[in-house]
């Protein structure tokens, strides 16, 4: 990965409706996603704490998508612009936080996921596993782990872009990347892909052999497959396709795609916030401190009645 290319003033005039577009979608995900994720994150932190691993999860989910869209105003003004007066280690900074945090919304996607399968499949034997602390840990294993991963795509970014007469700086292409390096990350989101339609297959499953019962039996049901569809929906509309280009990434013609693909990732941040509605009861309600400790863990509580 030690070759890139530059773009240089002719090629910033052929891309000049692709950068408006990307002006525009960045503008709205940051106006959007911004206010909405600090808000989720703070009611999550204040309403619901740490308390159950649902939340924690949920928690370090509104985490990821806020730095995310805190990385969102430099590209904004770059796309607007088409100047980078930052400097490259800046830069790289801005590249980097971007994308730990969409590969940290895959993660802690498919990680609720599994959580809410265990759950509902497993109420009673899961328990022990379906702690905070345990929550907690597996949570702070990822951030450290992805955050190792990129480190040695950061230094290969800015010794790129340091040596461009032109700062290119979201629009750098890093050419002759081994085949395995993109077979490896479009295998390991694909993996993740599955894991989500999986645990919503077998959701669907487990819950059609249960007796219906009455209404609130029907509405708990609903309510447990919709976070699970909510997921699955999100990772292929959002991550599929920018999963399947990164195979073909370097190819004519396909590097423009695959950035409008991680343009259209970027607007997963805006969404998020259903996965905590329909996951924890009264999300937006406040009405005192027991209700408080008791909608934490509201979900699983249907569930085990399910």
């Amino acid at each position: 990965m030690n070759n890139s290319t530059c773009i240089n003033e002719t090629q910033w005039s052929s891309s000049s409706f692709r950068f408006l577009v990307s002006t525009v979608v960045y503008g709205l995900v940051l106006s959007v996603g911004l206010p909405l994720n600090a808000v989720s994150l703070w009611i999550l932190l204040r309403q619901h704490g740490l308390r159950s691993p649902c939340a924690v999860l949920m928690i370090n989910l509104a985490a990821a998508d806020l730095l995310l869209a805190l990385s969102l105003p430099l590209r904004v003004y770059f796309y607007a612009t088409l100047k980078w007066p930052f400097g490259a280690s800046t830069c790289t900074v801005a590249i980097l936080l971007f994308r730990i945090n969409i590969r940290m919304s895959c993660i802690f996607i498919t990680i609720i996921s599994v959580d809410r399968l265990l759950a509902l499949v497993f109420p009673l034997r899961s328990r022990s596993l379906r702690t905070s602390a345990f929550a907690c840990k597996c949570c702070s294993l990822v951030w450290i782990l992805i955050t190792i991963l990129c480190i040695p795509e950061g230094i290969t970014f800015h010794r790129a872009l340091k040596s461009c007469h032109y700062m290119p700086c979201f629009e750098m292409q890093i050419t002759n990347v081994p085949m395995t390096i993109k077979i490896g990350q479009a295998t390991f989101l694909l993996t993740l892909l599955m894991v989500n339609i999986v645990c919503t297959v077998v959701v669907i499953v487990v819950l059609r052999r249960r007796p219906g019962g009455d209404a609130t039996n029907v509405n708990n049901k609903m309510s447990v497959v919709l976070i699970f569809v909510v997921n699955t929906l999100f990772f292929i509309v959002f991550f599929l396709p920018f999963t399947l280009q990164i195979l073909a990434f370097g190819k004519k013609n396909y590097d423009e795609v695959l950035r409008a693909f991680v343009c259209l990732a970027s607007v997963n941040c805006c969404l998020d916030p259903l996965i905590y509605y329909f996951s924890l009861d009264s999300f937006w309600q406040v009405k005192g401190k027991n209700q408080t400790k008791a909608v934490c863990y509201s979900l699983s509580r249907s569930q085990e009645r399910l």
